[in-house]
């Protein structure tokens, strides 16, 4: 991959946990996309963005764990099989798992809307970096990501959100560029 902006967003993709091929990443690498993540513009420097890092056994134990929270707090008649299996295995190959948290600063002033963007800010920032270092990256939302149970397991206050769950590793998919489904002009009016 190129160190070229451009060529990095445009190169920019989900790559989904099964489409991963096992082999760790480094911690010190998963440190440095964290600096990375840690220059998101905020409003009134809030910097709210906390990240839980799994590495090693903590990703099956999260993926686990996770899997459990599903099977423990849905109801019976809509619980699924699949997605438990699912949950419990997305992290199989997946180098690490990241737990994307919006956590609330002090200043009432700042709208919570400011706060989930500036987050997701950072996200973008890390996907980027990650992006320029041949790193593949999910971000997963299902299963139990929005719930209180998941809130509890995490040991968050009621007032930060969970934003979903980042997968990291290599794949050996070529980097691709995307597509867009909708034109510019149909999302940009000029004034």
């Amino acid at each position: 991959m190129t160190n070229n902006i451009q060529d990095i967003i445009l190169y920019r993709r989900t790559v989904k946990p099964t489409a991963m091929n096992g082999k760790k990443i480094d911690d010190e690498t998963i440190r440095e996309l964290l600096q990375l993540a840690d220059w998101a513009p905020t409003h009134g420097l809030t910097e709210p963005w906390y990240f839980m890092v799994y590495g090693g056994e903590k990703v099956q134990q999260f993926c686990t764990d996770h899997a459990e929270l599903y099977k423990q707090f849905t109801p019976s008649a809509q619980f699924i099989l699949g997605n438990y299996e699912k949950l419990k295995a997305q992290g199989d190959l997946a180098s690490h798992v990241i737990a994307v948290v919006m956590r609330r600063g002090a200043n009432p002033k700042i709208p919570e809307i400011e706060e989930v963007a500036a987050t997701a800010c950072a996200v973008e920032n890390l996907w980027l970096a990650a992006t320029a270092k041949n790193i593949a990256v999910y971000w997963g939302s299902g299963g139990m990501t929005y719930s209180p149970a998941m809130q509890d397991y995490l040991g968050l206050r009621d007032e930060d959100k969970v934003m979903g769950f980042l997968y990291l590793g290599y794949t050996e998919e070529a980097p691709r560029t995307g597509r867009r489904v909708k034109p510019l002009e149909e999302k940009v009016k000029w004034m």
